[in-house]
Order: structure tokens, then sequence, then C-alpha cells
């Protein structure tokens, strides 16, 4: 049988439609499962729609339409996303599936019983994170740090809590030794930090009351939903079976790699764990915490009106283009400036003056000669699948489209002898298809046009690949 690997995406809230951070997270998670499959794997995408969350009901509320519709719609949008970046989602499980996700919630819960009690609780609650936060959590003007501009709301109600103290160092003993690996280090560390404070029991159910009767039902107490965290992150075991279909779910669980932004690192890392230790369920094998977009050096807002639509850009400038500026120009370990004008820079030095003119004119040089068709390539970049260094692949591959420029301007191949010329071309005919190769998880449609325009024996003209800008 084939290896696995089974990945999943961060599962993004409903409540507004998808902005380039979801792009970012959705074409990084797609290049590690396409590299997997290219490495002979059996690979499992999954996303969904974190739909049961307050902020999606109070969104619905807002714009004046029912629930279901509301977040029927927005999931739509993201469905639309992956799309037009060119992403296949293996699975893709919405939070308000009552036939799968709702029993597959329900028997976590049943299984994590003995850990979970009721009593009353007061305290301050983001909306914006969906989580409770102590004054001691908060940044030095006391607001979440993730949403500063939200109003916190002091929030008292009687609700089902979680043991999670009950696993701090079974917790600080799996991220020490790696047997749930975080990376980049920072981030583990930094989990490892947390850790190092006593743990507090966390809520895990809303009443009825400030759900507004929308969510998975508690089992056993008509008055409570399952607090967002809880079910949410179970759709990681739901959509592939948890609950349903105990064959395909044995068949992909445990997750190999969660791809996730950096703010919601705690509830991957601790809580997520956490509700696996205490049903005996396998836990994933990776996280991998990338960082966030800022647009011409602020922080996406809608109140700023500087929101980036992935779909614009798409449908301007190309889905490879847009992957490539995605995955080539950022580091996934630091925070990235999104700037349309470095956008159009990237696409004219790298894409078309690059790549593009280097495939045009090798293609051009090689009219008239034949070459044998190229049935095994090198891979030119190594331990991407450890690192998740997308930006450090690509430069690598980029290296070869650089040294294969210097290489025709310093032999000037296209005034060789018709042998030396030959030679010469075969040369770059090999190296142009190990590019291409290496280009498949990053720039696919891209790649499989160039695999498909030098397979040989004869190099077909193409038109450009990339138009100036």
């Amino acid at each position: 049988m084939k290896k696995k690997f089974y990945i999943t995406t961060a599962i993004p809230y409903v409540n507004a439609p998808p902005h380039i951070g979801h792009a970012l997270e959705f074409v990084q998670a797609d290049a590690l499962a396409r590299y997997h499959q290219q490495m002979g794997y059996d690979v499992c995408l999954l996303s969904g729609g974190d739909e049961n969350a307050l902020k999606n009901v109070q969104a619905a509320e807002k714009a004046g339409v029912p629930v279901r519709k509301f977040i029927d719609t927005n999931t739509a949008l993201f469905q639309n996303l992956a799309n037009k970046l060119n992403i296949r989602f293996d699975r893709f499980q919405k939070g308000s599936d009552r036939e799968k996700h709702y029993p597959a919630s329900q028997k976590l819960w049943q299984m994590c019983a003995h850990d979970i009690y009721k009593k009353s609780y007061t305290g301050l609650y983001c909306v914006g994170c969906e989580a409770f936060y102590t004054k001691d959590e908060l940044n030095e003007n006391g607001e979440c740090p993730e949403h500063p501009s939200k109003i916190l709301e002091t929030v008292s109600e009687e609700n089902y809590f979680f043991r999670l103290s009950s696993y701090q160092q079974k917790l600080i003993d799996l991220i020490s030794s790696d047997t749930l690996k975080i990376i980049p280090s920072n981030r583990k560390n930094e989990i490892l930090s947390f850790l190092t404070q006593p743990l507090q029991d966390i809520s895990i159910s809303r009443s009825n009351e400030r759900a507004k009767n929308w969510g998975v039902p508690v089992p056993g107490d008509d008055t409570q939903r399952m607090y967002v965290w809880f079910d949410a992150l179970n759709i990681y075991q739901s959509g592939i079976g948890f609950g349903w279909d105990e064959k395909e779910y044995d068949r992909w669980w445990p997750a190999d790699m969660h791809v996730i932004g950096k703010g919601i690192s705690r509830f991957h890392a601790v809580y997520w764990p956490a509700f696996l230790l205490s049903s005996e369920l396998k836990i994933p094998k990776t996280i991998f915490i990338h960082e966030y977009f800022t647009v011409n050096g602020q922080k996406m807002s809608k109140t700023l009106g500087n929101v980036i639509d992935p779909i614009g850009l798409i449908e301007k400038y190309g889905v490879d283009p847009v992957r490539y500026y995605l995955l080539a120009k950022f580091s996934p370990f630091h925070d990235g400036n999104y700037s349309e004008d470095e956008f159009k820079k990237t696409y004219n030095a790298d894409l078309a003056n690059g790549l593009g003119n280097l495939v045009a004119r090798t293609a051009k040089m090689a009219l008239g000669f034949t070459f044998t068709p190229q049935n095994s390539h090198t891979l030119l970049f190594s331990n991407f699948e450890k690192t998740c260094e997308f930006d450090k692949a690509i430069a690598s591959i980029f290296e070869t489209v650089k040294s294969c420029d210097v290489f025709i301007n310093t032999k000037k191949v296209w005034t060789l002898e018709k042998k030396e010329k030959q030679n010469a071309l075969e040369k770059l005919v090999s190296d142009i298809n190990n590019i291409a190769h290496s280009l498949l998880p990053f720039i696919p449609e891209t790649a499989h046009t160039i695999l498909d325009q030098f397979h040989g024996p004869e190099i077909k003209i193409s038109p450009p690949l990339f138009p100036r800008i």
C-alpha cells in the first residue's frame, strides 16, 4: 500500500467572504499536498466551513438573512476561491452538516465525558476569536491581542468545562519530544512557554440563549450547544469518517499535518491534542504555523477598506502568477506585506522576463532539432516537506532558471554550429524539464504546459507563458 499523507487547512469562519490570507493558506496546503502526491503518497487534502461560530450568527442577523442561507452563501465563496486557485479539496466538511459532523462531534463529547463537568462562570469573551480570555492574556491596553478593535464581552452563564489542567504535563512531553511536531521552532517554544503556566480548565459549551439555538447540541442537555472550538476542530475527523465511516477514518487518521495561522496556534497545539488525549484517539503528527499578511504596511481591516479580494487578482493576472507571488515572495515564518506594485514587479521580473523568456528563447532555438523524451527528472530542491519553506524551494528552482540564461548568453547558443548547438540545446531542454517538474507543486498549470511543450522529440512553439504587464 502507498504511504498516506493527510493534510488540512484551518477551518475558516464563514462570517465574511474570503480574503488574500485565506488564499495564502489554501495555496500552501495545496503545494504540500501536490508535493507528496508527486512523491508517490496517497494524499487527502481537507478544508471546510466553521459554521457554528457565534460571529456567524451575529453577521447573519446584521445582514438580515437567515443563518442557514447566510453560511451556505459564504461557504460557497470559499469553495469557489479554492477552484479559482486550482485547488481540489478531497474533502470539504461543513460544520452545519447534521448527518456527519453533528454525530461525530457528539461522539467526541461522549468519549471525553470523564473530563467534562458543569459550573457557573464569568469571563471576558472575544467574539472575533470565539474564545474566553483571562486579564493577563490581554494586551497592555486590556484588549484581545488578535482583535484589539473589538470590545470584549463580560459573559456570565452556566457552561460545561473540559479538564484541560489534567493534560499539562502530557502536552509538554508530546511537544518537547516532537511527537507533536510544531513548525517553526519559535512557535514550538511559544507553546511550551505557555505551558509553563498552570493550565486553566476551559468552557466547551454555550447556553442556547447565547448561541441562538445554533450549533451542535450537547448530548443529554437540550439547554446547551457545543462551544465552537470543540466542534470546529473535530471537522478534521468528521470530514474523514469519524462517527460515520470508521474504515475511512482509520485509513487517514491521524492528520500528518495541520496548516494554520499563528492566531489559532493555542487552540490547535493545546486544546485539540488534549481533547484527543482525553478520548484516547491518536494525535496529529505536525502543526505548521504560518504568519499573516499586511497590506501596504497596514493590517488588513474592513474598517481601513484594505481587504484584498484574491478572486479579483486571479481574474486580472491569472492563477499561477497569484500562486507564485504568495509562495515565492513571502517567508511563511514572517509577516509579509502585500502590495500590487510589488506583485507586478515580481510578475515581470521572475515570470515574464525569467521563466517565460527562457522557455520562449529555448523553444525558438530548438526548431528543427529532435530530442530524446525525458522520462525521469531531478528535483531542484530538498527537505521542503520538513521545513515548509516554500520561498526557499522556489528560489532553488529559479537558480536553475538563471543559470540557463547565463549559459545561453555565455555560449551564444544561437550562433553555434549544428552539432554543438544540439548538445547545448539538449542540456537546456533537460534543465527546463527539471524546472517544470520541480514547479509542479507550486504553479501546476504552468508546469504542465512546459512539460507538454518540452517533452520531445520535437519542441513545440507556444504562446508566451506570461505576457509582460
